[in-house]
């Protein structure tokens, strides 16, 4: 090979400069439309009324607050990081990732010219018929070329609106794990919570089926000897049994948030990571929604739709650069023998290249490419603002519950304290001879359920805080990087 001739090696450095200048000429060239983000469909302020609190000026805002500072119970923050590296859902939407990458990576690569180096041999017999002197003949002919087969040059931009679309679609499937990623953290803090609000249900109701099988046992020495009607006995047995099934649930439900934990987590999750009740879970703390809804416009699912939204204008282009003619590069270098033997012998060398233009006339595919083209973007548009919407809504009423649940647990609160001081003096008053057991059973089943239901406001608040936080985007990784 060190024997081809200078001409050949001037060749190959003025294809290359001519290859690099092409590249560097059409770097910027596309027929993509001027992208302009949409006015968000909503108003800039977050709701207010009477349902809506100020937000104080210590709160943090969910950007400044990664979720191991959100959820700072040591054994919840070893189960969702169990369940960050474990779920299988979270496992597909990265793979969906990786595959996207590698999409846009080979759109990419359109780019960039292919350059094969190839080899070739071959021998053919000519019959007397065919031959100048009237005799057979045969003739040997080697070859060994590098160089470029075809390659389109992309002056008016189509590959590399393909390769912008492809980016965009890769960056959207980056921005929808990001989504699961937030979604998971969620789904296990509420489902540990709701497990922790189980295990305190059944707890509650053990201890109240405890007391009520007292009742029982003292009601019947009392029938037994005369003091006590037969009615206060089928009453207190009544209560015993309701409470019975109250067991049997709460031991049903505390059963299956831990199955659903579990299938969150990928795993088996310990035992003593479980929660005991709501008691046993640090509090989480507050956070702030910010001043304005523009917020909404760092969350992935919105980050999503205007990938999405990019990736149908950049596919405009695409379709217009269709109406224009295609360019495309066709070179080799090599060496030519009739004797395989003598191949890379001085005086072998030999080189060609060429350029193709097809200009299209007439397909009738291209306007209607165009116009779908067209519509695609719109439907991106009306999918972007609809996310921005929804998103809008889903703040406001965490806002709404989250402006209000402090007022519901006070009252839930005060329900108790009241119920449990009812109950006590029926008690007193049942001993003393003064009233009948019915008044104290009622007065037991009261305060049962207003402490059932202090334990479902308790879940509410820590449900609600955990959902302000995931629906103004906590919980996702950085910002996403572009390769």
């Amino acid at each position: 090979m060190g024997h081809i001739r200078p001409e050949i090696n001037k060749m190959k450095r003025n294809v290359f400069l001519l290859l690099i200048g092409i590249i560097f000429f059409v770097a910027g060239c596309t027929m993509i439309p001027e992208y302009n983000r949409p006015e968000a469909p909503v108003p800039a302020k977050w709701p207010s009324g009477p349902a809506y609190k100020q937000t104080p000026q210590s709160v943090p805002v969910v950007e400044e607050l990664p979720w191991r500072q959100f959820f700072t119970d040591e054994r919840l923050q070893t189960v969702i990081a169990s369940a960050l590296q474990n779920n299988r859902d979270l496992r597909l939407a990265a793979l969906h990732v990786e595959r996207a990458r590698a999409l846009y990576r080979i759109q990419r690569a359109e780019l960039l010219p292919t350059i094969d180096a190839s080899g070739s041999g071959s021998r053919e017999r000519k019959p007397a018929a065919l031959s100048n002197n009237e005799s057979p003949k045969t003739t040997d002919l080697y070859r060994a070329d590098l160089g470029i087969s075809y390659w389109e040059i992309d002056f008016f931009g189509r590959i590399r609106s393909l390769e912008k679309s492809a980016l965009e679609q890769y960056l959207a499937t980056e921005q929808a794990r990001r989504s699961a990623q937030i979604l998971l953290i969620s789904e296990v803090a509420n489902t540990y919570l709701t497990l922790a609000a189980d295990r305190e249900n059944l707890q509650l109701a053990q201890s109240t089926l405890v007391n009520q099988q007292a009742a029982h046992h003292l009601i019947k020495r009392r029938f037994d000897t005369g003091l006590a009607s037969e009615l206060d006995l089928r009453q207190v047995q009544a209560q015993v049994d309701a409470v019975r099934v109250s067991v049997a649930l709460y031991t049903q439900l505390a059963a299956q948030a831990k199955n659903a934990l579990e299938l969150l987590v990928g795993s088996s999750v310990p035992a003593d990571l479980l929660p005991e009740g709501l008691n046993s879970v640090m509090p989480l703390p507050d956070v702030s929604p910010g001043t304005t809804s523009e917020v909404l416009l760092s969350r992935p699912d919105i980050l999503q739709a205007e990938n999405l939204l990019k990736a149908a204008n950049a596919n405009i282009g695409a379709a217009r650069a269709a109406f224009f003619p295609r360019i495309a590069l066709t070179t080799s270098v090599g060496t030519v023998s009739n004797d395989l033997s003598g191949l890379f012998d001085s005086g072998t060398g030999a080189w060609i290249y060429g350029a193709q233009i097809v200009m299209p006339i007439f397909d009738a595919r291209t306007w209607p490419a165009l116009n779908a083209s067209k519509v695609d973007k719109e439907i991106a548009v009306a999918q972007y603002e609809r996310a921005i919407q929804g998103a809008f809504r889903e703040v406001a009423d965490a806002l709404a519950q989250w402006g209000t649940i402090d007022d519901q647990m006070d009252a839930q609160q005060s329900l108790v304290d009241a119920t449990s001081a009812a109950y006590r003096l029926a008690n007193i008053r049942y001993t003393k001879g003064i009233d009948t057991y019915l008044n104290a059973l009622v007065a037991q089943r009261a305060l049962f359920v207003s402490q059932q239901g202090l334990i479902s406001t308790r879940l509410s608040k820590l449900a609600n805080q955990v959902r302000l936080y995931e629906v103004l985007g906590g919980g996702g990784d950085s910002e996403v990087h572009k390769d």
